[in-house]
């Protein structure tokens, strides 16, 4: 018997994993460009908007980037086996950036109702702020019981209502619907939220039908000795 070692299987970049993040990237692009671009244009006038809220602004943009750049960091599998101090780090992060964005962001959209925004989106962004403390609340507690798969679960729930933020505006820019006032783009919020966990539970069933099948298989080749 050859005692060689067996060769390493190459990484595959069209796994289902990597096409998902490849995607949600152009989406955070676009939303940078179409959305965003006053971020490097000190002209625009959309900052005298952002005038009178730019301090809670700030730290809900930076808390918001800090999520939607390090949550996919948390999902790959190579970093967490061979540097698992640097993925408790980035998790530790995620969740801090997390329980910042969210009742900030709730708080921002109190604040517009003084510009008249209506009351009802700020509900609209409570209630997202609500889901992204819960579910990232329990990936924690479930993290320092030591319980991998459900934080795993739940962290991936936490990351899709995170990602509500730039689905919101891409659906608005590719539709033309943000031009159709508050109440269009309170309605995206609404589904958006909608199908956030539903997504996430579509994502973790699908992960857990392709880790049964080459159990299923092996249990029906031995059954068959």
């Amino acid at each position: 018997m050859s005692t060689a070692p067996a060769a390493q299987q190459p990484v595959s970049w069209l796994r289902p994993k990597y096409l998902l993040f490849a995607f949600i990237g152009l989406m955070m692009v676009y939303v940078l460009r179409h959305n965003e671009g006053f971020l490097v244009n000190r002209a625009d006038p959309v900052w005298q908007h952002y005038q009178p809220f730019r301090w809670w602004l700030l730290p809900h943009g930076l808390a918001g980037a800090c999520a939607l750049l390090l949550g996919p960091m948390q999902f790959s599998d190579r970093l967490r086996q061979r540097y698992a101090k640097l993925h408790r780090v980035v998790g530790r992060i995620y969740v801090v950036a997390a329980l910042i964005l969210a009742p900030l962001g709730a708080y921002i959209q109190y604040f517009n109702e003084r510009m008249s925004a209506p009351r009802s989106f700020t509900i609209a962004a409570a209630v997202d702020a609500v889901l992204l403390m819960f579910t990232t609340g329990v990936a924690f507690v479930f993290i320092r019981q030591g319980k991998i798969q459900q934080h795993r679960a739940w962290m991936t729930r936490s990351f899709a209502v995170a990602l509500v933020f730039v689905e919101v505006r891409v659906v608005g820019g590719v539709t033309g619907w943000d031009n159709l006032g508050i109440a269009a783009t309170e309605t995206i919020v609404w589904g958006c939220l909608a199908f956030s966990i539903l997504a996430a539970d579509v994502v973790l069933q699908w992960q857990e039908l392709r880790r049964s099948r080459p159990l299923a298989a092996k249990a029906k080749a031995a059954a068959a000795r």
